[in-house]
């Protein structure tokens, strides 16, 4: 069974987000956090004349991607073996974990540092490893908050988006022994502090967890992208680096990445260029290194002609930005490691729409997720694809059976004509005002929440041919 990317909080969508709504503060976080980065992508979009070019390419590579999956697989693993990596398969999330787990236990250590890695969370990696015994500490500044809050990332980019800086502040001093008690909510001052909480972690510590933002089939080298510069020393100074990479991750060849380091740094942090992209070709000297390839429902998705094109997600989070639900929501109502229009898409695909049968519906449809997307995912067609997915898999409901008794109805001419002239008994309903206020059960659902027009003495066919 897939796992990690199912509801996270085991309530629906529309519930979680009412509770979101009603946290003011929530939604001044977000909507500053969001409103600052629209605009600086949006700036730095508008000064290449070939958007729209790179965009296309991107999208036209991950299709690639997508189309030989397999060979591509496989091409990559003889990178990485012949550059003195072990790749390891993992079906699912559990088996995963249990790969990564094992390595470590194998090493004698008790704790790992950790690259920022969607992958990982993805799979609940830290609790697998937490019920082994071994402690996980996350070096990316909001994922370390996040940790340290015993929360949850509610942004793919930002993970900690939801607190705003003197939140932070009192965070560290309440979980941080050793920082100074007169700490201020300076960004400069923030980002100090973390820099000297993690410092002995990354010079002590003997084995490294990462993800991969891209993994190139032709070389075997891997890429991670970051704005801090604590991947870097996760990547070079332990002895055992592992990697949890999704079997989506690939790009075929080394001159595809020029496509995707201009695609994807605009579009998350509104940069012209990622301040550090370390690249990998199997273990520094006196490193081990390991590759565990995931699958956790990726294939499944791959089947699905009307779905796959998700698979193309860079992870930049340009969705999540713009969305005005998730604007409004935030992070934590999707219940899901991946939040927002992608996340919408993604985790019930991933999962099953069984486990995620309202995220489908968090979504206006108004399309600019697909406007933004770099790699030209249509979103709002694809939850149009899986809400009738989720319709499909219900049990019959008086709603659905009335939809197909009216079906039935309109697939003859005659069927309907009689069906409309039956419709005017709701004449007997109607009240003063000419609508029906209440109508009896299970009709009542729909007269519950609107008015009901009265219908007319006649239909429009009888209309038409009395004149």
């Amino acid at each position: 069974m897939p796992g990690g990317t199912g509801n996270l909080t085991g309530e629906p969508f529309p519930r979680a987000a009412r509770e979101a709504l009603g946290n003011a503060q929530l939604r001044r976080n977000l909507g500053k956090a969001t409103g600052t980065i629209r605009a600086k992508r949006a700036r730095v979009v508008a000064e290449l004349p070939d958007w729209d070019g790179l965009r296309a390419a991107g999208a036209a590579i991950k299709d690639e991607v997508l189309a030989g999956l397999d060979t591509h697989l496989l091409r990559l693993e003889q990178e990485l073996t012949e550059r003195g990596t072990t790749v390891h398969w993992a079906r699912d999330a559990e088996e995963a974990n249990r790969i990564v787990t094992d390595l470590v236990a194998a090493t004698g250590s008790r704790e790992v540092i950790k690259v920022k890695s969607m992958a990982t969370a993805e799979i609940g990696l830290n609790e697998a490893l937490a019920e082994a015994g071994i402690s996980a500490v996350e070096t990316d500044l909001a994922e370390l908050i996040v940790q340290l809050g015993d929360d949850r990332s509610s942004h793919i980019l930002v993970p900690a988006i939801h607190r705003n800086r003197a939140e932070i502040r009192d965070l560290f001093l309440r979980e941080m022994p050793d920082v100074d008690p007169a700490l201020t909510d300076d960004p400069r001052a923030l980002a100090e502090a973390a820099r000297a909480h993690l410092r002995r972690k990354f010079m002590t510590v003997d084995v490294a967890v990462s993800g991969a933002n891209f993994a190139v089939a032709e070389t075997g080298a891997l890429v991670v992208v970051e704005s801090e510069g604590n991947g870097r020393m996760c990547l070079t100074l332990p002895r055992t680096l592992i990697s949890v990479v999704g079997v989506e991750k690939l790009v075929p060849r080394w001159q595809d990445l020029e496509v995707f380091l201009q695609l994807l740094p605009r579009s998350s942090t509104g940069e012209r260029m990622n301040p550090y992209t370390s690249v990998w070709t199997g273990p520094t000297e006196g490193q081990t290194a390991h590759v565990v390839l995931v699958d956790n429902g990726r294939t499944a998705t791959l089947a699905d002609p009307d779905g796959r094109a998700a698979l193309r997600c860079i992870r930049c989070s340009a969705c999540l930005n713009s969305c005005p639900v998730y604007e409004r929501a935030g992070g934590h109502a999707y219940g899901s490691t991946y939040p927002g229009p992608i996340g919408a898409v993604l985790s019930p695909q991933l999962t099953g729409v069984d486990r995620n049968p309202t995220l489908p519906y968090a979504s206006s449809l108004c399309g600019v997720c697909y406007d933004v997307c770099p790699v030209a995912i249509d979103i709002p067609s694809m939850l149009v694809h899986l809400r009738e997915r989720v319709v499909q898999a219900k049990p019959v409901t008086p709603e659905s059976a009335a939809m197909r008794g009216l079906a039935w109805a309109m697939t003859s001419p005659g069927r309907w004509r009689r069906f409309l002239r039956a419709g005017r008994l709701g004449r007997l309903l109607g009240g003063r005002r000419g609508v029906i206020g209440r109508m009896p059960p299970p009709l009542a659902a729909w007269t519950d929440t609107r008015d009901l027009p009265r219908p007319p003495e006649q239909t429009f066919q009888d209309w038409w041919e009395s004149r």
